[in-house]
């Protein structure tokens, strides 16, 4: 894609440029109001080569927008020397965090324009010409002095027919298909901007920023040393920007060594994208489901508890078997991830296993706390994360389980995130936004008490997320999840199970206890009635995102005790697989 830009073009004069410019910037200006008003996000991403002016024109374009509600991020270059000594690197750690989370933290309300500063393909192609992703660094070598000698035209070809290098383009082309669809799906606008000049021209621009007293700390030596790799990156992001022009989000390449011109550009695909956004007329279920999801965050915000809208009393078991059947209806059929063949099914027909006595559970409790304690902290020296996701049904004991996981370890080497309803910044960005927000860096540990899968479990079942909404997060949290493995993390997902019966005997027992009774709310009494609904969307959770890198693991806990040890050895198991292998 980049040789259909004319490098050689003649430069606009100011007198072509000013009006068209002027007339540009007022229609943005508005657009911009509009789509505040109206909670459109605008995504601008801005990448391009060292020098080639990415700085210069968000900056030029910001002076003229409303500053409240525009945000920039700048992603800093990597440094090769430290990420290969990072300790994480000989357990297929890729840094402290995963690549993405960077581009969520920093990403905008809808409503608000957030212009990245480079992104998330020019990490991908640092990693991949430094050799940080699995590739055979070597191998990286051979490739990138091959495509040093070819012509430009040639650069991309070589990298395609080349088995790792064309897997590492197609693994982050992947990830950026998925963030790209998901912005654009839940109420953003993408616009996707590549500032293309020549080696020369950047070499120029660079060396005289370097030599300039006022500007020599903009162009690091690392920076410099970087122009080196400008025939590898050529094929790398020749490849990259040709597989990710997608459909909904295309690449608009632009004339970075005429700066009027680019200013244009710019200016013009913006407008173009906002106009088009703003003619789009809103999705009324999705809108209704933001309703209900808005009210239910006030609620709990409030002196209220959160409690969904009552359901009417004369709703019968029979109704909602019917209700649960027509959602299951409306779940997808498959996913675009593999899944394992033999995926849990909720089934309370079977006899539950138990442990026998208090003394031989307080021996067996030891001993796996022990072990664990052990590993943590091997895994804290070799910086893996470990990300530990429980789900279950109320009353299951799920903060019993937590409890004995986070008293094995040291206190500083964790942290819990709870999922309460979403607050009102969780709910103006996308619903993975406040999981990837709130994760750990390498070394340390993550427990979430409930977790992203509550978009296809109450969200689904309680109407605050549209059919549409809720049908197509499946994948997306297999793409999410994939990605924190693809990073390095240990992912353990936990169902923790009981039947019908137990529950009820946990409630009661819960109602009688005057030191237990706020722990029983009349929102467990609700979801009890509508065990047919949850029990549909659990079994539809498991036959979607059950995949071979993030499988399902069930809890039987209608005893306590054994789940708390099933937990405890299948995350040792899981660290010693890792840790030892």
């Amino acid at each position: 894609m980049l040789e259909q830009v004319d490098l050689k073009a003649k430069k606009m004069s100011k007198e072509e440029y000013k009006p068209t410019h002027d007339e540009l910037i007022s229609k943005l200006v508005v657009l911009q109001q509009q789509a505040r008003s109206k909670g459109v996000g605008l995504v601008v991403l801005v990448e391009g080569w060292s020098g080639a002016g990415k700085g210069s024109r968000i900056s030029e374009l910001i002076y003229e927008l409303d500053a409240r509600a525009t945000r920039v991020h700048v992603t800093e270059d990597i440094n090769p020397e430290m990420a290969r000594e990072f300790p994480g690197v000989k357990w297929d750690v890729k840094g402290e965090n995963p690549l993405m989370k960077q581009f969520w933290e920093s990403l905008g309300e809808r409503g608000e324009i957030t212009f990245y500063d480079r992104g998330w393909y020019t990490s991908a192609v640092e990693q991949a010409l430094f050799g940080l992703t699995k590739a055979d660094p070597k191998e990286i070598k051979k490739l990138t002095k091959k495509v040093r000698k070819l012509p430009a035209s040639e650069r991309a070809a070589a990298i395609s027919h080349n088995e790792e290098a064309a897997r590492i383009v197609c693994t982050y082309r992947q990830i950026a298909c998925n963030f790209e669809k998901m912005l654009i799906d839940d109420g953003y606008v993408v616009a996707k901007l590549f500032l293309h000049i020549s080696k020369e021209e950047q070499r120029e621009r660079l060396e005289a920023l370097r030599k300039n007293p006022d500007t020599a700390w903009r162009v690091s030596k690392q920076k410099l040393k970087m122009m080196d790799y400008y025939d590898e990156a050529y094929g790398f992001y020749d490849e990259l920007l040709t597989g990710s022009d997608f459909r909904f989000a295309p690449w608009v390449i632009i004339n970075g060594e005429d700066r009027r011109a680019a200013n244009l550009q710019i200016a013009r695909t913006l407008v173009d994208a906002l106009e088009h956004a703003l003619s789009t007329a809103p999705d009324e279920a999705a809108e209704e489901a933001k309703r209900k999801a808005a009210e239910n965050s006030k609620a709990i915000d409030g002196a209220g508890n959160g409690a969904a809208e009552a359901e009417p009393e004369d709703v019968t078991a029979k109704a909602y078997e019917e209700q649960a059947a027509a959602q299951s209806a409306l779940a997808p059929k498959s996913s675009f991830f593999e899944i394992v063949e033999n995926y849990p099914q909720i089934d309370h027909s079977k006899e539950k296993p138990r442990i026998g006595t208090q003394e031989e559970y307080r021996k067996l409790l030891k001993k796996e706390q022990a072990r664990f304690r052990k590993l943590q902290e091997e895994a804290y020296r070799k910086r893996v994360p470990l990300m530990i996701m429980y789900e279950g049904w109320d009353a299951a004991g799920k903060g019993g389980n937590i409890k004995r996981i986070a008293q094995a370890i040291d206190a500083r080497a964790y942290r819990i995130y709870p999922s309460p309803a979403p607050s009102k910044a969780d709910l103006a960005h996308p619903h993975l936004w406040r999981y990837w927000t709130r994760m750990p860096e390498a070394g340390y540990v993550g427990i979430y008490d409930r977790s992203w899968y509550g978009r296809v479990l109450v969200e689904r079942v309680e109407g605050f997320a549209s059919t549409d909404q809720w049908s197509r997060a499946y994948d997306e949290i297999n793409a999410f999840e994939y990605q924190l493995v693809q990073w390095g993390a240990i992912l353990l997902k936990f169902w923790v199970d009981i039947t019908p019966d137990e529950q009820l005997a946990r409630f009661e027992a819960r109602a009688a206890d005057p030191i237990k009774t706020w722990k029983l709310t009349d929102e467990d009494w609700r979801n009890r009635d509508k065990y047919p609904l949850y029990k549909a969307a659990v079994n539809d959770m498991f036959r979607l995102t059950s995949t071979e890198f993030a499988p399902w693991t069930v809890l039987e806990s209608d005893s306590k005790w054994y789940a708390r040890i099933q937990a405890l050895k299948a995350i040792n198991e899981a660290l010693e697989a890792r840790l030892h292998k």
